[in-house]
């Protein structure tokens, strides 16, 4: 039967990946709370432009809901939820992970060095209450949809504050929003690439209810013991509903109408180093044995071009078979040769390593080790460490020999624990690698690498071809935390909600 969701009710960044449908421009905003009456009079104009999940082209009611020329969404913070005086009862609800903040929890996610948040953007040193994002068809609908917000500022008469001080282009921290964007190519067309050179945004998490197209769930959702794919459980990514352990969020605000339709954000800018990638790619592809190329993908576990997964492209040969299938596929055929893999005949790393990026964030059941069907699926273990990922590129490469600048990916994680979800994949498989037997080998690209303990990986090979392992060694910081913070997604009822100061946790 299908899992039935009241998309009506939900913020539609959570079920749509905006970029997907021809949103390429993108503003971030951040805000605090002055006065709890104007600041929820400011919330309740922005409630009504924000963006549902109901389908573009479906009826809405008795109307169709076209899709927009621009979309608005909102969050807070824990400060801002107690600055917009939500009730101490329903306060006590939320999870320690929400409450503390990205900031105070840097040990666990390994923001350390040049990620320490000592050095982050200077809007994160303010009190960040309230997030909302304008994602445009282009920049024309962003900037009236940001003027339309300006305007709920003056008429909340100081209700709250739209913080300066995200950094630009040119290094100067006071500007009032963060802007996003799709790159383009040297034709000016939008392309899938972030600063590295990858093909990005392939094979985010589905989840029951997000879709009725079973084909979505391929390579996306869990992995089944006769080698089908299934959407995973809805509780894994809103609240309100059970997850994978047939169970209700651990902690949860109340009332539950607070609670139900919302999840949690992760928001990170994440800075790329892309002179020392060049350089350090560069270097460590002159003893590799494949080509260049081949080495960026074990970096990653997709080819660059067009995302090749490297467990069905392990080499330059098999690679250029694997493109002629792709482009002789159509839309439906290509999407399930990005997506529709696992590890099962790679379970010693040869083809994608263990610590390539992919691998590391969703292991795709190729962490059950030893006795089989001790689960009731192969990926028990990683089933409940899913996240859906939002966000775009942010900023130019002028120089792509320079790491400075301000250039990178605005990176956005959903899930309804972040701590058992985005925590634990950051701390226990991005910097860490025991999961994988590989001791403490952090992951190449995102891994917290010091520069006074280099770090090395290994390129595992064929047991049986007699062929030795690769080191990739003296891996440098590639990824620099620049700020961010936690925040919850409330439903579009609970957003009303508290808006009109109406939270009864009683």
């Amino acid at each position: 039967m299908t899992y039935k969701l009241d998309l009506t009710d939900i913020q539609g960044n959570i079920i749509k990946a905006y970029g997907s449908y021809n949103y390429q421009k993108a503003r971030y905003l951040l805000f605090r709370v002055n006065d709890g009456d104007k600041g929820r009079q400011f919330v309740g104009a922005i409630a009504t432009k924000v963006t549902s999940a109901v389908p573009w082209g479906k009826l809405e009611g008795n109307a169709v809901a076209g899709k927009p020329q621009a979309t608005t969404n909102i969050a807070f913070t824990y400060m801002g939820l107690q600055a917009l005086e939500l009730p101490d009862a329903s306060l006590r609800g939320f999870p320690e992970d929400f409450m503390m903040g990205m900031a105070e929890r840097k040990e666990i996610l390994g923001d350390d060095g040049p990620s320490d948040p000592k050095f982050w953007d200077r809007i994160w040193k303010e009190d960040v209450h309230i997030w909302i994002s304008i994602n445009g068809q282009s920049i024309e609908a962003v900037e009236e949809r940001y003027d339309w917000i300006l305007q709920q500022i003056d008429a909340c008469k100081n209700g709250v504050t739209l913080l300066m001080g995200h950094r630009g282009e040119t290094g100067e921290d006071n500007l009032p929003y963060q802007d996003a964007s799709v790159l383009y190519d040297n034709n000016g067309a939008p392309s899938p690439k972030e600063h590295f050179g990858y093909t990005d945004g392939i094979g985010d998490a589905v989840f029951e209810g997000q879709t009725n197209v079973a084909a979505r769930a391929l390579g996306r959702g869990k992995l089944t013991r006769d080698g089908n794919w299934e959407p995973l459980a809805t509780g894994e990514f809103l609240l309100g509903h059970v997850d994978e352990a047939m169970e209700y969020p651990r902690t949860a605000p109340t009332p539950a109408l607070l609670a139900h339709n919302g999840t949690y954000m992760v928001y990170r800018k994440l800075h790329e180093n892309v002179g020392t990638f060049n350089r350090f790619l560069d270097e460590q592809s002159k003893t590799f044995s494949g080509s260049k190329e081949l080495l960026a993908a074990k970096f990653s576990g997709r080819w660059r071009d067009n995302g090749a997964p490297i467990v069905n492209a392990p080499d330059d040969t098999s690679k250029a078979e694997w493109d002629k299938r792709f482009a002789a596929a159509d839309f439906a055929g290509k999407k399930r040769m990005l997506s529709d893999f696992t590890y099962n005949e790679d379970m010693h790393g040869a083809k994608c390593p263990f610590s390539a990026h992919l691998r590391r964030i969703n292991p795709r059941g190729s962490l059950e080790f030893g006795v089989r069907d001790a689960y009731e699926t192969p990926g028990a273990l990683v089933n409940r460490r899913r996240i859906i990922r939002r966000g775009l590129p942010y900023g130019t490469v002028k120089d792509a020999t320079r790491d400075d600048g301000n250039h990178g990916i605005i990176f956005m994680a959903l899930n309804a624990d972040i701590q058992r979800q985005f925590e634990f994949i950051q701390q226990q498989w991005i910097n860490y690698a025991n999961d994988f037997k590989e001791g403490n080998d952090k992951e190449v690209l995102l891994g917290n690498h010091d520069a006074d303990s280099p770090g090395k990986v290994v390129i595992h090979t064929d047991p049986d071809s007699g062929k030795p392992p690769h080191f990739v060694t003296n891996i440098p910081r590639l990824v620099e935390t620049r700020g961010g913070g936690y925040f919850f997604i409330p439903s579009i009822t609970a957003v009303k909600l508290i808006a009109a100061g109406l939270i009864d946790p009683t």
